[in-house]
């Protein structure tokens, strides 16, 4: 069981989690986003993926809290690069005794009667107190994901922000964890799926969400989710 909702930190989506069955392996789709997550008395940072990453479910709830694209580096202090691909302790990253007091805070919770409600509220009231002690995300997060939202060329959004396209690259391999092609894919395919879930032809989706045709679609979703559309579809 999966369920999400607006998160008191900008941008940013709580969730929860249950798995289906003991062991069961769940795809986890790129989309250039980063999260914190606890497991059981654990606390993890998933980075930024470029392909599917397949978790194999190792306990009995897990409640995260998802940063959009370019407000991850603000919340764990690293450039998004560095988290690619990426699963790993958030003591690698936050002072151990910050994480073992959260950790500590969270296992209190857990046992209240507000449950998963509580786990959340902890795992926001972190990021935010960590965002109020940094310089914020990247002010041009927002306007560069905008713009490649919209398909606009790379040479284009550089431009937009005073920049060449080399130094457009570095600061969105910081942000966001890769270069603007890279991110332009993985919010394309995610479009695509969005749209597909809404029951339209595949055909109308390549159409609609900027691809050449429907081969290319099956093509990149293949090459970036590990699957064909339609099983995506059936397990979604």
């Amino acid at each position: 069981m999966y369920r999400e909702r607006a998160s008191r930190v900008p941008g940013a989506m709580l969730w929860w989690r249950t798995p289906p069955a003991p062991h069961a392996v769940q795809r986890v789709l790129p989309d250039g986003c980063t999260d914190v997550i606890w497991a059981d008395g654990e606390l993890l940072v998933a980075g930024p993926d470029t392909t599917a990453h397949l978790a194999h479910d190792r306990v009995d709830r897990y409640v995260g809290l998802r940063f959009a694209p370019g407000t991850g580096p603000a919340v764990f202090g690293v450039p998004a690069g560095e988290l690619r691909d990426q699963r790993i302790d958030l003591a690698e990253l936050w002072p151990a005794g910050e994480v073992r007091r959260l950790i500590d805070l969270m296992n209190d919770r857990r046992e209240t009667a507000a449950g998963q409600a509580a786990l959340g509220a902890a795992l926001e009231e972190a990021a935010l107190r960590r965002l109020r002690r940094s310089d914020g995300p990247d002010p041009m997060a927002v306007w560069i994901v905008a713009r490649v939202r919209a398909g606009a060329p790379v040479a284009e959004i550089a431009a937009g922000v005073g920049l060449s396209e080399r130094q457009l690259h570095r600061r969105c391999l910081n942000a966001f964890g890769y270069g603007p092609r890279m991110l332009g894919r993985i919010l394309r395919m995610n479009r695509a799926l969005d749209l597909a879930r809404t029951g339209a032809a595949f055909a109308d989706v390549a159409a609609v969400s900027g691809y050449a045709d429907q081969a290319h679609l099956s093509r990149e979703v293949r090459s970036l989710a590990g699957a064909p559309l339609g099983v995506l579809l059936r397990t979604a």
